[in-house]
């Protein structure tokens, strides 16, 4: 950062200032935070008493996502050829600390952005964060402050029967983090006040209520299936128990489990049973096939869309400069559609015998295999096959260290997406219970620590 020579925004006095034009994270991978804080190119006026940004040209740079972006503010009145020549220094610097093989397309085409907040979504949003992904965290920030600040019971029923549509999985994630947060730093009433609130929203969204009765229906769903497979399931008997499914939940998890049964074969079989029905039975039927077919049609291109996603991830790993480090960094991304397309490029790349992309394939999955059960997973397992509290307490003792924010918020994820995905009653109940008992070893310790 250099001492450069501007003018006060409000009285023109000519004074210095730290002023930073360019943010290679390239160089500097900090810069990006700098940047997105809002707290660079600040000065103090010693005539006015102004305290504010001061408006200098910006280039920023970010290799990994090939961005190359300008800003030139519209306040200076800078003559397009004048501001070519004031950037065009920076850019090169930009282009001089790149050795000869990062030098990519993107540098000669730098994006030239309208506003400083236009840079910023620019750059938000190669991080995959929208500019709705942020208006939604600032309405659940909101929301959380009316329901802290009010002083009765019912004024705060009020509030969650006007804002329920807002309270969803992401603001219970927001409030569990919040609460881990302030037990960290020591303030033991805020996390009291945000464990609470959140138990007491539990009880009262009807979010609550419609995640019970998607479980319970997804459960009954499961157990209709697995009656079947034990007769001996045919297509026949599923479309017996599409027909007389008795809820639309209960239908849509019944596709989603047995999405493969439902072939060219099954709607065979259904075209069929329309023909021979009649009246009101031959609409109901017409209507299920639409149905079915609508549904499945969702499933197989959200399948094909995660298939997609996860072969260019794969690709990226494969040519990332180290495998290793990028396996690492992208481990969060990794599903099941992840793993089936790398088994499915391991085959080809055998049976092509591309030696080089085969012996990279392997080393992703050995890295997949050392990775598959971390020890927090194994924490996890341990906790929620513990016979009582007890049994609880001593695992925790004797794993303090890996009691951390990240592990609580693993510990709620699961527990939440338990729920969501309609998993049996004890296994919600055993993660939930588990969740509870880390939350209070964990404030029981800061107490301690303060």
């Amino acid at each position: 950062m250099a001492q450069t020579r501007v003018n006060c925004p409000r009285c023109r006095t000519p004074i210095q200032a730290d002023v930073e034009q360019l943010f290679d994270l390239n160089i500097d991978p900090q810069a990006k935070q700098r940047l997105l804080s809002g707290g660079v190119n600040v000065v103090n006026c010693p005539t006015c008493g102004y305290t504010g940004n001061v408006s200098v040209p910006i280039v920023y740079h970010d290799p990994d996502k090939e961005l190359l972006l300008t800003f030139f503010p519209p306040d200076m009145g800078t003559p397009v050829n004048e501001q070519e020549r004031m950037i065009g220094p920076l850019i090169n610097r930009v282009v001089d600390r790149l050795p000869a093989e990062k030098r990519k397309a993107y540098l000669l085409r730098p994006q030239a952005m309208l506003t400083f907040q236009t840079m910023i979504d620019r750059i938000l949003e190669a991080d995959g964060i929208t500019k709705e992904m942020i208006e939604e965290q600032e309405q659940r920030l909101n929301l959380l402050r009316r329901l802290l600040s009010t002083s009765t019971p019912e004024a705060r029923e009020e509030i969650i029967r006007q804002e329920e549509s807002i309270i969803d999985e992401g603001f219970f994630m927001m409030l569990a983090q919040l609460a881990e947060v302030s037990m960290q730093q020591g303030e033991q009433r805020t996390a009291q006040a945000l464990a609470g609130l959140q138990s007491d929203l539990l009880e009262k969204t009807n979010r609550r209520r419609e995640l019970m009765e998607s479980s319970d229906e997804t459960q009954a769903a499961v157990r209709s299936l697995q009656e079947a497979q034990e007769k001996g399931l045919t297509r026949e008997k599923l479309l017996d128990l599409l027909v007389e499914a008795p809820t639309e939940t209960r239908l849509v998890a019944l596709v989603g489990l047995a999405r493969t049964g439902l072939d060219y074969q099954f709607f065979q079989i259904l075209s069929l049973r329309i023909e021979q029905a009649t009246g009101e039975e031959k609409t109901r039927l017409l209507t299920l096939r639409e149905k079915l077919l609508d549904l499945t049609r969702q499933i197989d291109e959200e399948i094909q869309k995660q298939m997609d996603e996860a072969a260019k991830l794969l690709e990226t790993i494969l040519n990332a400069p180290d495998i290793e480090k990028a396996t690492m960094e992208h481990m969060a991304e990794f599903n099941d559609a992840f793993v089936n397309v790398i088994k499915s490029e391991l085959q080809d790349a055998q049976q092509r015998q591309d030696g080089d992309r085969f012996g990279k394939l392997q080393r992703i999955i050995r890295i997949l295999q050392q990775a598959s059960t971390p020890p927090e997973v194994e924490l996890v397992e341990q906790l929620i096959g513990a016979a009582d509290e007890e049994g609880r307490r001593q695992i925790l003792e004797a794993n303090s260290e890996m009691v951390t924010s990240e592990f609580l918020q693993l510990l709620n994820q699961l527990a939440v997406q338990s729920e969501t995905e309609g998993q049996p009653a004890e296994v919600v109940n055993a993660l939930q219970t588990a969740y509870k008992s880390a939350m209070r070893f964990s404030m029981e310790r800061n107490f301690r620590k303060n």
